[in-house]
């Protein structure tokens, strides 16, 4: 057993966990957020990213050992109280998404790559960095209306603050 000190979605905590227990699992089974998912445990579907120190990650092949004193961000962290944040209004707004099940750990990469790029994306390239995240539900139509219709909506946000 080892302790884990960490904050998540802003709150500091300390967590004894075994040493191979992964962050999803913590997350999910020791903190109960279970927006962050678990797909394949391969870290093939992106279902399970989350952000550390504002990277995206995925959280089924990292260590919860791996995130000692790091900012976790879960799909539960994002929003500002009862604001959507601009990612997530996206994809309600474009449709990006059927069953859900793949929506937060889109959002969570979706968000990651607006901020690499700095919003300056087109389709091809959401396409591309999107590649690993599955969605079983729909052709990644409406995902790409969304991460786009973000950008923009992320730099309209940004100036304003």
């Amino acid at each position: 057993m080892s302790t884990v000190k960490l904050t998540v979605n802003g709150k500091a905590l300390s967590v004894d966990c075994e040493d191979r227990t992964l962050l999803v699992h913590l997350l999910r089974d020791h903190l109960n957020l279970t927006g962050t998912h678990v797909g394949c445990d391969t870290s093939q579907c992106g279902a399970c990213v989350v952000h550390i120190d504002g990277r995206a990650v995925k959280s089924c092949t990292t260590l919860a050992g791996q995130a000692d004193g790091c900012h976790v961000t879960t799909i539960e962290g994002i929003a500002k109280g009862d604001q959507l944040h601009p990612m997530q209004e996206a994809f309600r707004d474009n449709h990006g998404l059927q069953c859900g099940f793949c929506t937060p750990g889109m959002i969570m990469s979706a968000i990651d790559i607006v901020k690499r790029y700095g919003g300056n994306l087109d389709e091809a390239t959401v396409r591309h960095e999107l590649e690993g995240n599955i969605c079983r539900c729909t052709g990644y139509h409406n995902i790409v209306k969304a991460v786009l219709d973000a950008a923009n909506r992320m730099k309209v946000a940004q100036a304003a603050e």
